[in-house]
């Protein structure tokens, strides 16, 4: 499957493979489980939605202060792989625990403080492809571990995706149905994991003192000064990068409840999403090939704009059909999206630091996707219409698209 990849690399690209299983279940099951919680103790679809889209921010929120700290301290040597193994374990916990809380508001903040480790998580595996890899391949890698992720994910989610098919016509009972289809993501999301904890050490870093958490601290004050005077190329591109991924992680996280909040069939949604994973691993491997042949800026700027024609699109959107239409589209681009601005990022930071450049990445990234999922909750708590509430997303791809131009113009 790998035959091209190295042990280390192939290690590496595991981890999108186990970790796409919760964000599977982050963008399928778990809005709708939390849609019978909340339904069941009277809220309405649109306060369901709203509270979703708040949930969401707060997590993302936290996200945002957290992972700088973590990630720079994580540059500390011998430091990375115990915190990345910490906060792995945390999130698997949190991911079983799922399937058994049975109050939609205790439901919430155990979501809240599962995704804060999940996205962690991420920050420090995304600062590790410094290590895995040369500079050379990093669009390639990183283009095969989100198209891996997709498709891989594909495998625990199929079995969850029947066991709640069997749960909703009474085959089987549904609170059961819920609680092992966590247990079944959150060892396939530790399992897949492993060789990652046994292959990978940490090359790059900085050493460690008696105050590595004071220094961590004082060097991502330095490192923002250095950055807004002295790679403003990286700068702009972070600013563009708080925008557009804005919007796509909103699109990502809020496909279910978005669908529906429009009272699209439930089971439909889920098998249009699943079909929409194959499509992202087709257009994840595509959009790395031709990154050997085209700038990644280029096909970023790409990506956004298809983007943007999904916002626009979303205003037109009423039944199950459409909303196919828009979730491959939404396939298309977001793997290649999401692996290009890591591998390009990646190329254009210090290696010693990349811990410390991935928290501030993860700020302008899943950290900053408050603004799309309160924009998303104030809109259709005022319109009372998702089409709208969906459309305003446009905004932010404009702004990313703008910024990313400015970006280009300083990169030599």
């Amino acid at each position: 499957m790998f035959k091209n990849f190295n042990k280390l690399e192939k290690s590496w690209i595991y981890y999108d493979i186990g970790n796409s299983a919760f964000t599977m279940m982050v963008s399928t099951i778990i809005p709708i489980w939390f849609n019978s919680l909340a339904g069941n103790a009277g809220l309405s679809d649109a306060q369901y939605l709203a509270q979703w889209s708040f949930a969401t921010s707060i997590a993302t929120i936290c996200t945002a202060f957290m992972g700088p700290v973590f990630g720079a301290v994580s540059d500390n040597k011998g430091f990375k792989k115990p915190m990345f193994r910490f906060f792995l374990l945390a999130g698997v916990a949190g991911c079983a625990l799922l399937g058994i809380v049975p109050v939609w508001s205790i439901y919430l903040i155990t979501y809240i403080i599962t995704k804060v480790c999940y996205q962690i998580s991420l920050v420090l595996y995304d600062s590790m492809l410094t290590d895995v890899t040369t500079e050379e391949r990093m669009d390639l890698v990183s283009s095969q571990g989100y198209a891996w992720g997709y498709l891989g994910s594909c495998i625990p989610f199929l079995a969850a995706l029947v066991l709640y098919y069997l749960g909703t016509i009474g085959k089987v009972p549904i609170k059961l149905a819920i609680t092992v289809d966590f247990i079944i993501v959150a060892v396939w999301w530790f399992g897949v994991t492993v060789p990652l904890l046994k292959n990978y050490h940490q090359i790059h870093f900085v050493e460690t003192d008696a105050n590595a958490i004071k220094d961590s601290f004082r060097r991502i004050g330095n490192t923002l000064v250095h950055m807004f005077k002295k790679e403003k190329n990286v700068f702009w591109f972070l600013l563009a990068f708080f925008f557009y991924i804005d919007g796509v992680y909103t699109i990502i996280d809020e496909a279910v409840a978005i669908g529906t909040s429009l009272g699209l069939d439930q089971m439909g949604l889920l098998v249009v999403l699943l079909l929409t994973q194959v499509v992202a691993f087709t257009f994840a491997t595509i959009f790395g090939k031709l990154s050997e042949k085209y700038s990644s800026l280029t096909l970023i700027s790409v990506c956004i704009c298809g983007y943007f024609a999904v916002a626009i699109y979303a205003l037109f959107m009423k039944t199950l059909w459409q909303f196919g239409i828009m979730a491959f589209i939404v396939g298309m681009f977001q793997g290649a999206i999401q692996a290009l601005s890591r591998s390009y990022y990646a190329q254009i930071i210090p290696k010693e630091a990349s811990g410390e450049y991935f928290g501030l990445y993860d700020i302008c990234g899943k950290g900053a996707a408050f603004m799309g999922t309160t924009l998303v909750g104030i809109a259709v708590s005022i319109t009372n219409s998702v089409n709208i509430a969906v459309g305003t997303l446009g905004i932010l791809f404009v702004m990313g698209f703008l910024f990313l131009r400015k970006s280009s113009s300083l990169t030599k």
